[in-house]
């Protein structure tokens, strides 16, 4: 009679076990961190959204004077863009003159900022 041997051994499982703990080791560590990053990124898209929907306002407002809206502040990117300014977030108020740049600061709800091309026109 053969007696056949089903299943792991207790060595085996042993090893499977270290081993899975050795990866996590190593990978958690980079996983951590990923929320920071994902908040900076989400900062500077944010930023460039309010960028381009003043460009494009501009470029609108220079067309025909009755399409897009004046912006005379940089916190006036924020009705500019669809939807309006997510929550947790906000602009550095700073005056545009007509036909100038300025650069715009947005702050995050974790104090992370992101700058901005803000153009003015009346």
């Amino acid at each position: 009679m053969r007696n056949n041997q089903q299943g792991f051994t207790l060595i085996e499982l042993v090893v499977v076990i270290v081993i899975l703990g050795i990866l996590a080791a190593v990978a958690i560590p980079k996983f951590i961190d990923l929320s920071s990053e994902a908040q900076t990124a989400a900062t500077a898209g944010v930023a460039g959204s309010i960028g381009s929907a003043m460009a494009i306002n501009y470029a609108a407002r220079k067309a025909a004077s009755t399409k897009g809206q004046a912006v005379t502040n940089c916190t006036d990117g924020s009705a500019l863009l669809q939807g309006g300014l997510p929550t947790g977030y906000t602009i550095t108020a700073a005056a545009i003159a007509a036909d100038a740049t300025v650069s715009c600061t947005l702050t995050d709800a974790k104090s992370g900022t992101a700058t901005f091309t803000g153009i003015g026109i009346l």
